[in-house]
C-alpha cells in the first residue's frame, strides 16, 4: 500500500513536470518559428500559376500562388478612373486634378499605367506625402514637450532633409547612415549633420524631477527610436533583465545604448535641449555629435536602476545576429568622434543583415496597401505578426538590396502590380469575408480613408487655395482661444501666419506635443512622444462634427463656393464642376436632380440676404466635404 501511495503521488507530482516539458519543448519549436526575421534573406523562386494573365511582375505570381491554393482569385481590376484618384493619393496625398486625370483616362497606350505611375514618382510631392510617413515613425516635432513645451529651434530642416532626400531618391542605406552618423561620414555636410536630427526629435524635459533616472530615461529613447525604426526590434525591453521573448540579453542593450552615451549631456542644459550642438562643426542646426573621440565606458545597470552599476560594457552590436562579425573599433586618429553611430550604422545597413530591407520593404507595402505584409511593422520578433507571404517579403528584400536600395523602383514594382490595381469589391465578397475577413491572402484592395493631412490638403485643393510650395519653415493654423486656454506661457503657445502661409499643405503645420490642431487629432494624427507605425483609423462621433462645424471646414467650403462661381456661370454646370473636383467624376442624373433641388431649397432659406445665391452655393459645397466618397479612397 505504501508503495502504491508513493507512486501515485510519484505521478502526480510528475504530471506538472511533464507537462512543463512538452510545453517548454513546443515553446521552442514556436520560438525557432518566431525567428523567422533573423534568417538571411535569399531569393526565392517566383511561383508559376494557372491564372497567367493577372501576373504584371512577380509581385502577381507570389499572391495569386497563395490563392490558388486556397481555391480563390483576384478581385478584377479597379476601373481607371478609381486607379487615378487612388495613386494620386497615395503618392503625393492630393487627389487628382480634373485635367490630368483627363489626360490619363484619354491615353490609349499599352504603356499608360507605366507612365503615370513614373510621372508620379518624378514628382516632388512624393517626399512631402511619403516624409510624412517617415515623421510619423521617427517621433518628430517642433517643441520639447512636458509643461514648458519649448520650440526645438530648426527641427524643421530635418523635415525637409527627409522630403528632399526621398524625392532624390536617395539610397536607403544612406539614409539610415546621415540620420545616425551624418556627422561621421567621410563627405559630411550641413545637410548630413542635419540629418542626425532625428536623435534630437525626442521629448525633453529641461527642469526633471530626477535628473540622474532622466539622463538613462533619455538614453533609452534613443536605443528604441533607432532599434524599433531601422530594424523592428524592441531593444529596450532589455533594459532591466534579458530580453523576455526576443534573444536579446540585457548586455546587449547597454551595447547599444553606449554607442549614443558618447554624445550624451546633462539633462538641466536647457540651450541644448536633448543632445550636443552641431555649431562646433560649423552648422547652426539641430544636430548631433559626440563630446570627443574618448569618452567614459557605460555601466550595466542592475535592474536598470542608474544607482546600482555594474561592469563597464563596450560599444557593440546586437549578438542576436550571428551572421555578422561587426566588432566596433577605436576611432581612427584623424576622427573627432567615437565613431560608434557611423560603426553601427554600418552594421544595421549591412547586406547580410536580414532585418533591415525586410522593415522597409514591408513599411512600403503598408503605405500603398492599408496593411503590410507583417502587420505588426514595428515588431519583427517573436510577439509580432509572421508575414502573410514570407517568400514575398524576401524577395522584395532582395530586390531592394540588388537594386542598390533604391526605394523607388519599389513603389513601381508595387504600384504596377494587378494586386495594387485590384477593386475593393469582390464578386465573391461575402463567401471570402467568411474565409478571410482580414484580407489576409489579398483578395481585394482594402478601401482607406484619408489620413488627418491628406483631408486638409484635399479640401484646399478642391477650393482652389492650395499653395504647393515646396519646404521652408513650419506654419501655424488658426486654433481657437478655447483650445490655448490650460496651456502653461499662453502668450507663447502659438504663433500666428498669414493667411497665404495657411494654405500650404499639412505637412508644414508647425507641430507641437502639447497642442495639435483639433482637427488633426480628431482624425487619428500620430502620437508624437514615441515613434507611430501604424495610425489608429477611427470612426466616432467627433468627426463627423468636426466636419460640419470646424471653422476650417466652412473657409474651404466658402472658397470652393467663390470658386465654382468665378470659373462658370449657371447651376448645372457649377454642379457638374463641384463633382469633378471633390469626387474625380461627373455628378449622376439624379445627383445633379438633387444637388440643384438642394441648392434651390437653400436659396429660399437665404432670400432675404444679398449674397443668397452664394450662401446657397456654400451649403452644396459643405455638404460635399462631409460625404463618404470624398473622405473614402477605393
Amino acid at each position: 500500500m505504501n508503495g502504491r501511495i508513493l507512486a501515485l503521488a510519484l505521478g502526480v507530482t510528475c504530471l506538472p513536470l511533464l507537462f512543463l516539458a512538452g510545453f517548454r519543448s513546443a515553446a521552442s519549436a514556436a520560438d525557432r518559428d518566431a525567428r523567422w526575421s533573423l534568417r538571411p534573406v535569399t531569393r526565392p523562386a517566383v511561383p508559376i500559376v494557372r491564372d497567367r494573365e493577372r501576373v504584371a511582375n512577380p509581385i502577381d505570381a507570389f499572391l495569386i500562388a497563395r490563392l490558388e491554393q486556397a481555391g480563390m482569385t483576384m478581385a478584377p481590376p479597379a476601373d481607371r478612373r478609381t486607379l487615378a484618384r487612388r495613386a494620386l493619393f497615395d503618392v503625393h496625398g492630393l487627389p487628382p486634378s480634373p485635367s490630368e486625370l483627363e489626360r490619363f483616362l484619354d491615353d490609349d497606350a499599352p504603356d499608360a499605367w507605366e507612365r503615370f505611375v513614373d510621372d508620379l514618382l518624378a514628382s516632388p510631392h512624393l517626399g512631402e506625402r511619403w516624409g510624412r510617413h517617415w515623421l510619423d515613425l521617427v517621433r518628430f516635432a517642433e517643441t520639447n514637450g512636458y509643461e514648458r513645451d519649448a520650440t526645438k529651434p530648426h527641427a524643421w530642416r530635418y523635415r525637409d532633409w527627409v522630403i528632399e532626400a526621398l524625392n532624390a531618391d536617395m539610397p536607403y542605406d544612406r539614409f539610415v547612415t546621415e540620420q545616425l552618423a551624418g556627422d561621421e561620414v567621410s563627405d559630411r555636410s550641413e545637410a548630413t549633420v542635419v540629418a542626425t536630427g532625428f536623435l534630437r526629435l525626442g521629448t525633453w524635459d529641461d527642469e526633471p524631477n530626477d535628473p540622474l533616472d532622466y539622463k538613462y530615461e533619455r538614453l533609452e529613447d534613443l536605443v528604441h527610436a533607432t532599434s524599433t525604426t531601422f530594424i523592428a526590434t524592441t531593444v529596450k525591453c532589455a533594459r532591466c533583465h534579458d530580453h523576455k521573448f526576443d534573444p536579446i540579453p540585457q548586455v546587449d542593450y547597454y551595447r547599444m545604448a553606449s554607442v549614443f552615451w558618447a554624445g550624451f549631456i546633462e539633462p538641466r542644459d536647457r540651450k541644448l535641449m536633448g543632445g550636443p550642438s552641431a555649431e562646433e562643426l560649423g552648422h547652426d542646426v539641430l544636430g548631433w555629435t559626440d563630446r570627443g573621440r574618448e569618452v567614459p565606458s557605460l555601466k550595466l545597470l542592475e535592474k536598470g536602476d542608474p544607482r546600482r552599476p555594474a561592469a563597464d560594457v563596450e560599444p557593440g552590436a546586437l549578438t542576436m545576429l550571428e551572421s555578422i562579425d561587426a566588432p566596433f573599433r577605436p576611432p581612427p586618429t584623424e576622427a573627432r568622434t567615437t565613431t560608434r553611430r557611423l560603426q553601427l550604422a554600418r552594421w544595421i545597413v549591412d547586406d547580410r543583415n536580414p532585418l533591415t530591407a525586410r522593415v522597409i520593404v514591408n513599411r512600403l507595402w503598408q503605405h500603398h496597401f492599408g496593411e503590410g505584409l507583417v502587420r505588426t511593422p514595428n515588431d519583427f520578433g517573436s510577439k509580432g505578426e509572421p508575414p502573410t507571404h514570407p517568400e514575398l517579403l524576401d524577395w522584395m528584400a532582395a530586390e531592394l538590396v540588388a537594386g542598390g536600395w533604391r526605394l523607388k523602383p519599389i513603389h513601381r514594382l508595387i504600384m504596377t502590380s494587378s494586386a495594387y490595381r485590384m477593386a475593393s469589391v469582390h464578386p465573391r465578397r461575402d463567401e471570402y469575408a467568411e474565409r478571410d475577413f482580414g484580407n489576409r491572402l489579398w483578395w481585394r484592395r482594402d478601401r482607406r480613408r484619408l489620413e488627418a493631412e491628406a483631408l486638409r490638403d484635399a479640401m484646399l485643393a478642391a477650393s482652389g487655395e492650395l499653395d504647393r510650395r515646396i519646404g521652408g519653415a513650419s506654419f501655424f493654423p488658426v486654433i481657437s482661444a478655447e483650445a490655448l486656454e490650460g496651456l502653461s506661457r499662453r502668450g507663447e503657445s502659438w504663433g500666428e501666419s498669414s493667411e497665404a502661409e495657411r494654405r500650404r499643405r499639412s505637412v508644414y503645420i508647425f507641430t507641437k506635443r502639447s497642442l495639435l490642431p483639433p482637427l488633426m487629432t480628431v482624425f487619428d494624427f500620430c502620437d508624437t512622444t514615441q515613434g507611430c507605425a501604424q495610425r489608429d483609423v477611427t470612426t466616432v462621433a467627433p468627426q463627423a462634427l468636426a466636419l460640419l462645424n470646424n471653422l476650417t471646414v466652412h473657409e474651404r467650403s466658402e472658397a470652393f463656393a467663390r470658386r465654382l462661381i468665378a470659373e462658370l456661370p449657371d447651376l448645372p454646370r457649377r454642379v457638374e464642376r463641384a463633382w469633378r473636383l471633390a469626387f474625380g467624376r461627373a455628378p449622376a442624373p439624379d445627383e445633379l436632380e438633387a444637388a440643384t433641388a438642394h441648392v434651390e431649397s437653400q436659396r429660399g432659406a437665404f432670400s432675404g440676404r444679398q449674397d443668397a445665391e452664394r450662401l446657397a452655393l456654400v451649403s452644396l459645397c459643405h455638404v460635399l466635404l462631409n460625404t463618404n466618397e470624398f473622405i473614402y479612397v477605393d
